[in-house]
C-alpha cells in the first residue's frame, strides 16, 4: 500500500466494474478512503439499443476487491439520470466520509446510434450521462473542496472526442453510431480545461483522463468491434492517479491519454493494489494521431 493519498477521501461514480472500479482500487492502494457509488449494490438491467441488459459488477465486488488489497472504501447508491439523487449524491458523501478531496466522474451510459436513427431519449440519456452530471456534481463539490484548502477533479475522457483522422479511412466512423457519444466527450475535454481555469485559484486542480485506445469493460465489450487491439486498465487508473498527486499550481487544465501520457512522462505504472511496476507501455502505431502526449 502505497501513502500518497493518505488522509484524502475520493469519490468515484460508476465504480461497480470496468474502468471505475479499477480506479477506486488504485486510488485505495494510496491511502484514500474511496466512496464508490452506482445505480444498485446489485447488478441491474440497463437499456441498450432498445433492450434491456444485465451487466455483470457490483458495489459489494468493489468493496471486497479494495478491502482484500488492505484499502478502505465505503458505498452509497445514486441514480445519476435522478435529479435529485444526483444533486444529494455529493452531500452524502461528506457526511458519510467527512468531507471530500477527490470527485472522479466516471458513470456514464453509452448506446450507439446514427444520427438518424437515434431517439430522442438516449440523446437525452447521453447528456446527461457525460455532460450534466459531471457538471452537477463538480458544482457541488467545489465548496467542500475549497473549505478543506484544495481538491482535485478527474472527469473521464475519451479519444472519441479527439478529431478524427482525415479524409475518414476509418469504416467505423463511416459507419457511424459515435457522433452524439464522442460529441459528448470533446465537451468534456473542453469543460475540463475551462473548469481547471476557473478553479486554479482555488488550489483546485481539474483534468481529463482517457484511453489512448479502448479498455474492454463488461459495459464498453459489446461497442468495440471484434479484433480492435484493446489497452489494460492499469494505465488509465494510474494516470488518473498521477492527476490527483500534484497540487493545481503544478498539475491541472491537461486531457491525459492513458498510454501516452505515463510514456512522454516516463512515470512508473502500477498494477491495481499498487505492488507491481508494470512494463513501459508504448503507444501503438494505430492510435489517433491527434493525441498531445504531453496532456497539454
Amino acid at each position: 500500500m502505497g501513502a500518497s493519498l493518505k488522509g484524502k477521501v475520493a469519490l468515484v461514480t460508476g465504480s461497480s466494474r470496468g474502468i471505475g472500479r479499477a480506479v477506486a482500487q488504485r486510488l485505495a492502494a494510496e491511502g484514500a478512503t474511496v466512496v464508490v457509488t452506482a445505480r444498485s449494490k446489485a447488478p441491474m438491467p440497463s437499456a441498450r439499443a432498445g433492450q434491456n441488459q444485465v451487466v455483470s459488477g457490483s458495489l459489494d465486488e468493489t468493496i471486497e476487491v479494495i478491502e482484500a488489497a488492505g484499502g478502505r472504501a465505503l458505498s452509497l447508491t445514486a441514480n445519476l439520470e435522478d435529479p435529485g439523487e444526483r444533486d444529494e449524491l455529493i452531500g452524502r458523501v461528506v457526511e458519510l466520509a467527512g468531507g471530500i478531496d477527490i470527485l472522479v466522474n466516471n458513470a456514464g451510459f453509452a448506446d450507439y446510434a446514427r444520427v438518424e436513427d437515434m431517439s430522442f431519449d438516449t440523446f437525452d440519456r447521453t447528456v446527461d450521462h457525460y455532460l450534466r452530471a459531471p457538471f452537477a456534481l463538480a458544482k457541488a463539490a467545489i465548496p467542500h473542496m475549497r473549505a478543506r484548502g484544495a481538491g482535485w477533479i478527474v472527469n473521464i475522457g475519451s479519444v472519441t472526442g479527439v478529431s478524427p483522422r482525415r479524409p475518414f479511412p476509418d469504416a467505423s466512423l463511416v459507419r457511424g453510431g459515435d457522433v452524439v457519444y464522442a460529441s459528448t466527450k470533446a465537451a468534456v475535454h473542453r469543460f475540463s480545461q475551462g473548469l481547471a481555469a476557473e478553479l486554479l485559484g482555488d488550489k483546485i486542480a481539474v483534468n481529463c483522463v482517457a484511453p489512448s485506445t479502448a479498455i474492454s469493460t463488461p459495459g464498453a465489450a459489446s461497442l468495440i468491434p471484434d479484433g480492435y487491439e484493446t489497452e489494460p486498465v492499469e494505465y488509465l487508473a494510474q494516470t488518473v492517479l498521477e492527476m490527483c498527486r500534484e497540487p493545481a499550481s503544478e498539475r491541472t487544465g491537461l486531457v491525459a491519454f492513458s498510454l501516452h501520457y505515463p510514456w512522454h512522462h516516463g512515470l512508473e505504472v502500477r498494477s491495481l493494489d499498487g505492488r507491481t511496476v508494470l512494463p513501459r507501455r508504448e503507444p501503438p502505431q494505430f492510435a489517433n494521431p491527434n493525441i498531445n502526449p504531453s496532456g497539454l
